[in-house]
């Protein structure tokens, strides 16, 4: 069971997300309905640590094995969603590639079909598109050397 839970007045969404910068290009997807983009990843399932949780996201979305690396970003995100209030708590780690590089030119479709697209952009075109939250339009470009915590209000 994933840890999301839903309320009359908000969602609580425990999720986490890969930092994954493959030759100058970060890889980005967005839902095929939805107009920004985000880094990949998931929700965490109830009883399960946040960095098995990002490699399983990776394994049954792309097929892929990554090795997960340093937590870059612990955020508190409160937004709104489709017309609903979020809280989400975030966990954003760099991951490098075990294996062969996943590494694509244009956008293209994971392994769960065409609910999601992904998309390796350079990271000096970042600036030219709409990514959330969007603390990571500027946090990717310059990561940090220890964690950060972040409260995002948006």
């Amino acid at each position: 069971m994933d840890a999301v839970f839903q309320t009359k007045s908000a969602v609580f969404n425990y999720r986490t997300a890969a930092v994954w910068i493959e030759d100058g290009h970060i890889l980005l997807h967005r839902q095929a309905d939805d107009n920004y983009w985000a880094l990949p990843g998931g929700r965490v399932k109830i009883g399960e640590d946040s960095m098995t949780s990002l490699k399983r996201e990776l394994k049954e979305e792309l097929g892929a094995d990554a090795e997960v690396d340093q937590l870059v970003s612990f955020t508190e995100n409160f937004f709104e969603y489709k017309n609903a209030p979020f809280h989400e708590i975030g966990l954003y780690y760099s991951v490098t590639r075990k294996g062969s590089s996943i590494l694509k030119h244009g956008p293209f479709f994971g392994l769960e079909g065409e609910r999601l697209i992904y998309q390796w952009v350079p990271l000096e075109e970042l600036s030219s598109l709409t990514v959330y939250p969007a603390f990571l339009q500027e946090g990717l470009l310059k990561m940090p050397a220890s964690t950060e915590h972040l409260v995002l209000h948006t």
